[in-house]
């Protein structure tokens, strides 16, 4: 669906400042139309059975494009975003809208589509320098953990060094320039040199991989030397110290952006809260506010001269 006419919109961002236009709009629904498209007509020849006779009103780009749209603005509830602005504003650019209970089903319906955009247009390239961190994701306060039933079976009890939580972790690769390049969701407890071991997750990577002291590890290490990828860590206080480059302390020195884009998907994407009412609402939203966060117009970098390691500054 072509946009015909749209008044501007403007989302106003605590720490990114990112404005959607009526092109920045369409750019996003073209992206993902033209997706769902491909996705379709390549997974048509290998359905088993009869395809449905009725197809839902609400096509699955649009429904994308509009959770797209939920984690790149300022509402804080998917509620309030669809049945107080979307159905009253929204409009011209969405005429055949659903019920707010119908939405919520085909949102999770398109959890796959969502899930295979995010992994094909929306992922960064290495650049040889690369940044992983984990971060929890709480699904309730620690006081209601006892009384929890929608995450009963999968969520798990972790610590991290902000103290307990009960919940998954999410594991992010970025490159320096803020671009996502892979990402991984465990329960709580799991290790976070974990999914390093898992050659899938480290596939994209190459060149150098920075780290905080939760990856130090000689096997690890030993292990993705062998495929090529330098994993630097800090080392702990009881530890000898060992030779490092100027420029890997410093770039080391600059792990914070890794940080901070954690903070930007759970302060302005929202991945992290305690509404959920199923496991599949949990990946939907997940997903969706990776996505939103690599349309980001300015995300955390670095600015690397090749030429002289001494000038790294992060913006």
């Amino acid at each position: 669906m072509i946009f015909s006419i749209f008044k501007y919109l403007k989302f106003k961002h605590i720490s990114n400042q990112m404005s959607l236009t009526k092109d920045k709009i369409t750019e996003i629904f073209y992206l993902t139309d033209e997706f769902c498209h491909h996705f379709e007509a390549s997974l048509a020849p290998c359905q088993i059975g009869n395809m449905p006779k009725r197809k839902p009103l609400m096509a699955p780009s649009e429904v994308i494009t509009l959770m797209i749209l939920f984690h790149t603005g300022s509402f804080r509830t998917l509620k309030h975003f669809y049945l107080y602005y979307v159905k009253a504003h929204l409009r011209e650019g969405f005429p055949n809208t659903v019920s707010y209970n119908r939405f919520t089903e085909l949102m999770q319906a398109a959890v796959l589509p969502m899930a295979l955009l995010l992994k094909t247009c929306c992922m960064g390239e290495c650049t040889g320098i690369s940044y992983i961190d984990s971060t929890p994701i709480r699904v309730c306060k620690n006081k209601r953990v006892k009384r929890n039933k929608v995450f009963k079976d999968t969520a798990t009890v972790g610590k991290s060094t902000m103290g307990w939580f009960f919940g998954f972790k999410l594991h992010l690769i970025i490159n320096d320039k803020g671009e996502l390049l892979n990402f991984v969701v465990t329960q709580g407890n799991v290790d976070d040199r974990g999914p390093l071991k898992n050659e899938r997750f480290v596939e994209v990577v190459k060149g150098k991989l920075y780290g905080d002291k939760g990856y130090l590890s000689k096997e690890l290490t030993q292990m993705l030397f062998i495929d090529g990828i330098q994993l630097i860590t800090n080392i702990r206080s009881n530890m000898k110290n060992c030779l490092m480059e100027l420029k890997d302390k410093i770039l080391l020195r600059k792990r914070s952006v890794v940080e901070t884009v954690n903070d930007e998907l759970k302060n302005i994407c929202q991945v992290e809260h305690s509404r959920h009412r199923s496991f599949g609402n949990f990946i939907t939203n997940l997903i969706s506010g990776l996505i939103a966060y690599s349309f980001f117009p300015k995300k955390p970098s670095i600015k690397f001269d090749t030429f002289s390691s001494d000038q790294i500054t992060l913006f």
